[in-house]
């Protein structure tokens, strides 16, 4: 196969897994908002609304960043392969990671490695 055609297609494809992270990110923002307002209009577990909010919003941008990531990463091996490119590559996982890490934290109270601890937690409560 031709090198040039490989590009393109990589390049689409890249473009692709963009727009659909983004749409990912939007998507799950929007559901999330629309289910907390409507608990809120019909009064249900108002304590919980909130928390219940960012938790779903937070698993949707971590996917959407999961897209986004994969975006990057097929445009820098396979459309522009330079030093550059990784570099930058380099620091968008970096941050990428980071975020993760952080969110995930916002959301259940833990770093991923203490995911036992939750559990064991979890099963106290009841």
């Amino acid at each position: 196969m031709d090198l040039h055609i490989v590009r393109e297609i990589a390049g689409f494809s890249a473009g692709a897994l963009e727009i659909f992270g983004i749409a990912i990110i939007v998507l799950v923002g929007l559901a999330a908002t629309f289910l907390a307002l409507r608990r809120m209009v019909l009064g249900r577990e108002t304590e919980k609304i909130y928390s219940d909010y960012r938790y779903q919003f937070g698993h949707g941008i971590l996917l959407g960043l999961e897209f986004l990531v994969a975006a990057d990463i097929i445009h820098t091996v396979a459309v522009e392969l330079t030093w550059t490119s990784v570099g930058v590559l380099a620091v968008i996982v970096l941050i990428r990671t980071f975020l993760s890490f952080t969110l995930e934290v916002e959301m259940t109270g833990y770093w991923p490695w203490q995911r036992e601890k939750r559990k064991q937690r979890g099963r106290e409560r009841g």
